[in-house]
């Protein structure tokens, strides 16, 4: 690898890997990340993945969570985790698609949960925005994965849209059972923050909160997170930050660019990149139980 010092920071020297990323987009934190969410077994990622991963690793970002949405997607996330040093999956079904929850999914579900490389039940909850699945069987749906989290021990990968307010009642009626839990890409009110920390949950942020657009509401609420509570995730390769300082080809996001997550939600927190990055990680290895020599440079 072949670094510059530009500005205090460390970037790769141009041309390193491949040219995906301008210069202006690559630079090195001081600190490995963990990018808790990842949807790396999107068709997008097909072409480069190797590409991806090393991007990623020249970025810090040393270990990655590939969340498993559904049977096929848990399948492909786990095969990725076995082939790659600080990769894990997690194994679930998203509510988009509680309708077709039955028993065999729920079989299915519980033996990935069995295997070393699954490290949290999900993406799974609510999702009461598009209604793919009605809310009922997401309610269903859900709720067969809660059981599946307290029978497993494993800590909870949540999706919630829309639906604070149920989510958090059902969440009440578990807490005692399930051992942690994350809502994962927070983007919901003040009152369903507070909600959820009341239930001692963690928070997941994304590059929404780059979004003068939609996340603005976001930026005041960030120091109200704790940060043994606060874990940061790209959902590549959705949510492509707008405030990027350069233009990426397509829009498709990757984990090679969590540390500008990093930067914007360490200005609303009021505390330096490398604090945030450090507690960010710390709080993330305690909540999967990753081992501690996956996040070493």
């Amino acid at each position: 690898m072949v670094f510059l010092h530009v500005d205090g920071e460390t970037r790769l020297a141009t041309g390193y890997v491949d040219d995906f990323l301008p210069e202006a987009l690559q630079f090195r934190p001081h600190v490995p990340l963990v990018d808790i969410g990842a949807n790396l077994t999107h068709e997008s990622f097909e072409r480069d993945l190797e590409a991806v991963f090393q991007r990623a690793q020249a970025a810090q970002v040393t270990t990655m969570i590939v969340t498993g949405t559904d049977l096929a997607h848990a399948e492909q996330a786990v095969a990725l985790a076995k082939q790659y040093p600080g990769l894990y999956a997690t194994a679930g079904v998203h509510p988009h698609d509680a309708s077709h929850w039955d028993c065999h999914l729920e079989r299915a579900m519980a033996t990935l949960h069995a295997m070393p490389e699954v490290v949290a039940v999900g993406e799974c909850g609510l999702d009461f925005n598009r209604n793919f699945s009605t809310p009922k069987e997401q309610e269903h749906a859900f709720e067969a994965q809660l059981a599946l989290a307290v029978e497993s021990g494993l800590p909870l990968f949540i999706h919630e849209r829309d639906a604070g307010q149920r989510m958090r009642e059902i969440l009440h009626a578990w807490r005692n059972d399930i051992s942690q839990a994350v809502v994962h890409c927070f983007t919901a009110d003040r009152d369903t923050l507070f909600g959820y920390l009341d239930l001692d949950l963690h928070i997941g942020l994304t590059g929404w909160i780059c979004d003068e657009r939609r996340g603005h509401h976001l930026r005041p609420l960030v120091s109200e997170i704790p940060l043994e509570r606060l874990m940061v995730e790209t959902d590549c390769p959705y949510l492509l930050p707008r405030n990027l300082p350069a233009k990426l080809k397509g829009r498709r996001h990757e984990p090679a660019l969590l540390p500008w997550i990093v930067r914007e939600i360490a200005h609303w927190q009021g505390i330096s990149e490398t604090e945030l990055a450090n507690a960010t990680t710390q709080t993330a290895q305690r909540f999967f139980r990753l081992p501690t020599e996956t996040l070493k440079e």
